[in-house]
């Protein structure tokens, strides 16, 4: 009979040495929740192809970042869904805009308790769902695009965005806005730089949480899903520039990508967990395919293996009461 020396299965052989043993942790303040609201009263509406999520009233707002605070999240990354669109997103700088009353509001509510966040992209508030502003060939505009960001940046700072989220992928868009927010004064607002986001089908259902106007795509500013070494460029470009913390979107497929990009960075690394993961993970779920809770929980330690130091997860008050709940065991 071999009579291995080396034996590794000892440090799985109980709960407690596993535990032990365990070389990645989750905790719920490296958890942030996307959020979506919008305009008008009424009750949430679900979003249908996510399920358990759903299009935010201020007021129902105000409720879920209190129950994301009592579960201690990090953070909450606040979307706006407007009444109203336009060719320059209007709504995106309008004060009372739904994107900016809702940050006053949960500022209001929770800003000492975790981090209120906004996403800071047109494309939510324009009638050609681009992430800019369309030159006369139609085509996204890069740099007059630049100055809706900065007016932008502006108004969220003024609203009591603690942290924006440059999404939009627009060349120079995080030294563009830093120079803004430091010349008026919001020296302390920090900037997420959504650095290597690709063009990925797996946004399908955000664009149905945000009702979408998109008509063909994104790919002229978005990266390719071929590309990894200009996913870390784009990581190295947006440090340069000045964001405080850079980000891989999505994450699930990109795990290759956030390791390299965690492995050069010397500021934190998020990773976004998208709709469509989110919603696949649901629908196997719900067939009976996959255990759930272990889907979720196994999901989101993949991605702090690969080197997140948060992630953003429409699972995040869930699972923060998990990890909870464990703890308090």
């Amino acid at each position: 009979m071999i009579t291995p020396v080396i034996r590794p299965r000892r440090l799985r052989s109980t709960p407690a040495l596993r535990r032990l043993a365990s070389e990645i942790r989750l905790h719920p303040s490296e958890l942030v929740l996307p959020m979506f609201v919008r305009e008008g009263n009424g009750d949430p509406l679900p979003i249908q192809s996510m399920p358990g999520v759903v299009q935010h009233t201020i007021d129902s707002a105000r409720r879920a970042v209190t129950e994301a605070a009592e579960a201690g999240i990090g953070g909450v990354m606040l979307f706006g869904v407007p009444a109203v669109r336009d060719a320059v997103g209007s709504g995106a700088t309008d004060p009372d805009g739904i994107l900016n009353a809702a940050t006053r509001a949960l500022a209001a509510e929770v800003g000492d308790a975790l981090v209120v966040q906004t996403d800071l992209c047109l494309d939510e508030f324009t009638d050609h769902g681009h992430c800019g502003l369309l030159a006369v060939d139609g085509s996204v505009d890069n740099d007059s695009t630049l100055e809706r960001y900065c007016e932008m940046a502006l108004v969220q700072a003024a609203s009591g965005s603690q942290l924006l989220g440059l999404s939009g992928m627009m060349d120079g868009q995080v030294a563009a806005v830093r120079r803004a927010l430091d010349l008026n004064g919001y020296v302390d607002t920090a900037v997420l730089a959504y650095s290597a986001k690709y063009a990925s089908a797996f946004y399908g259902p955000f664009r149905d949480a945000v009702e979408s106007t998109l008509e063909g795509d994104r790919r002229s500013y978005q990266l390719d899903p071929a590309n990894r070494r200009e996913g870390v460029r784009e990581a190295l470009l947006d440090i340069q520039e000045g964001a405080d913390v850079v980000m891989v979107k999505p994450a699930g497929s990109y795990l290759d990508v956030l390791a390299e990009v965690a492995a050069v960075s010397a500021i934190p690394v998020w990773a976004y967990q998208v709709s469509g993961e989110y919603a696949m993970i649901e629908a196997a779920a719900a067939h009976g395919w996959i255990d759930r809770r272990r889907a979720v929980e196994e999901s989101v330690l993949s991605i702090r293996r690969a080197g997140a130091d948060a992630v953003l997860t429409y699972w995040a008050v869930e699972l923060a009461t998990w990890l909870n709940e464990r703890q308090a065991r």
